[in-house]
């Protein structure tokens, strides 16, 4: 297991933020005015930093010392913060994200707690071997789905394409047969670098449309701004603030 670990007062240096102000249960998303979205469910909410696409806050919720921090989009730098966070000495990390549906019943406005993910992210096999898996924290996966009792439980796919083109096609509909039950870009991430670390780390997602069941699998009609999306966004950010109160 990576014990990498900082003194409190070293300025990180790719997430901009002193190791010592941050919270050791951080929430992770993946949009920087998102974000500042979750910051206003916290009680005395204050920046921590802001560099380049990674905008940090802290502050409380229910009397505990938590922060949110924006990563970007896909795992190799979303795993930079990851890795910043885990040596700075954050002991728990909740992502609350969007991502596909994969199964029939999984569709936009549900939410979905991962219980490990594929790793096809393009990150992780440069850190561990391909037979590493990918798996979240028993703990915290049993408090996002206490926070959450209507959530899907299951694996996801972690996938470093968004956009897929005519040359090699998608692979969505094998992974659906596979019964995985969504699939987003960096859960696997979170999973390989805090568990090299030592760190416990949960995601929690609301399915933003399900690229299978729309026959959209070019993402054509991709829209993730709508009603539903937006209320399953809301949802997914109290619980994972939440899961980290329990």
């Amino acid at each position: 297991m990576t014990a990498h670990r900082v003194d409190p007062d070293t300025v990180l240096p790719i997430i901009g933020v002193r190791a010592g102000d941050l919270p050791a249960a951080m929430v992770v998303v993946g949009d920087p005015s998102r974000a500042e979205e979750a910051s206003t469910l916290l009680e005395g909410a204050r920046v921590l930093g802001n560099n380049r696409e990674y905008r940090s806050y802290a502050g409380t919720r229910r009397g505990v010392e938590m922060g949110v921090i924006s990563h970007g989009v896909g795992a190799a730098g979303a795993a930079v913060c990851f890795e910043d966070l885990c040596r700075a000495g954050v002991t728990r990390i909740v992502r609350a994200g969007t991502a596909g549906g994969m199964q029939s019943h999984v569709t936009a406005g549900t939410v979905v707690v991962a219980t490990a993910a594929v790793r096809d992210d393009g990150y992780s096999q440069g850190v561990v071997p391909v037979q590493y898996p990918a798996v979240a924290d028993r703990h915290l996966t049993s408090a996002l789905v206490e926070a959450t009792p209507d959530a899907v439980e299951g694996v996801v796919l972690t996938s470093s394409v968004f956009y897929p083109h005519d040359v090699l096609g998608s692979d969505l509909a094998q992974w659906q047969r596979a019964g995985v039950v969504a699939v987003e870009m960096e859960a696997a991430a979170l999973f390989v670098v805090a568990a090299l670390h030592g760190v416990a780390a949960g995601v929690v997602l609301a399915i933003d449309g399900n690229p299978i069941a729309d026959e959209d699998e070019d993402m054509a009609g991709y829209d993730p701004n709508r009603r539903v999306v937006r209320a399953a966004v809301a949802r997914v950010l109290e619980s994972a603030f939440d899961c980290l109160t329990l």
